[in-house]
């Protein structure tokens, strides 16, 4: 039977004589309470994606970011320790760096284990495609999701090479979230260029429900519903894994 609850643990246990780790270094340093190892008594990992997606560029300092370099190592963690037997990931993002987003995408797609991600405030941008990532999503009734087309700051786009670029990178987001939704590409790209939603751009604002009525999000619901559902994919993971045996 699965076991629930997140513990806080610290990334690398005290030394004798050495200032207890309260996990303070972990939220400075990598923006999580704990990453998962072998003596967890969890079976549920909790990652955060929040504030701003950093990829290859650092960001000013005043900005709140989550830097895929340190998320990364997190789910191959998750993959190799065998205590831990789901992922569930909360997101509050503005967006960011699109490489960055998708190679997060692309590994959590990728995890053997249950996951299940839940949209808390707002998973705008390529936040999306992470949030589909997830084997079932969940949104809070109030929470949002932007989407836009894949944009340069500035009017203009100054070579054929850039928009060609652009238009492939694109492509690789919409091919992303159609293949983990039920939204069909007519209609995301309808909402992807739907014009006087926001000021000044190109894009549509989704909140809660309507989320789920297009077909990109599961299910509206909070932490406890999105707890519950992973526990169940956990148990129907297990029972399937003891008929192979």
């Amino acid at each position: 039977m699965a076991r629930t609850g997140v513990t806080i643990r610290s990334l690398r246990p005290d030394k004798p004589g050495q200032k207890k780790n309260d996990g303070t270094d972990l939220i400075k340093e990598l923006g999580t309470i704990q990453l998962p190892d072998q003596t967890a008594t969890s079976s549920i990992h909790c990652l955060t994606i929040v504030g701003q997606i950093e990829g290859h560029i650092i960001l000013p300092p005043q900005n709140k970011t989550t830097k895929y370099e340190h998320v990364i190592p997190q789910l191959v963690a998750v993959e190799q320790n065998t205590n831990i037997e789901g992922l569930v990931i909360i997101l509050n993002t503005v967006g960011g760096d699109v490489e960055a987003g998708l190679a997060i995408a692309e590994m959590i797609e990728g995890l053997s284990k249950p996951t299940v991600s839940i949209v808390l405030g707002g998973g705008h941008s390529i936040g999306v495609p992470i949030a589909l990532a997830a084997d079932y999503s969940f949104i809070a009734e109030t929470a949002t999701m932007t989407i836009h087309p894949i944009r340069l700051t500035g009017l203009v786009i100054g070579v054929p090479q850039t928009y060609d670029y652009l238009d492939k990178m694109q492509d690789r987001v919409v091919n992303f979230v159609m293949k983990h939704s039920n939204i069909t590409e007519e209609k995301l790209r309808q909402l992807m260029f739907q014009t006087g939603d926001l000021a000044r751009d190109i894009g549509t604002v989704l909140v809660g429900k309507d989320a789920t009525e297009v077909g990109l999000i599961n299910e509206v619901g909070g932490l406890s519903q999105a707890v519950k559902r992973l526990n169940e994919l956990i148990r129907a993971r297990n029972s399937q894994r003891g008929h192979l045996q």
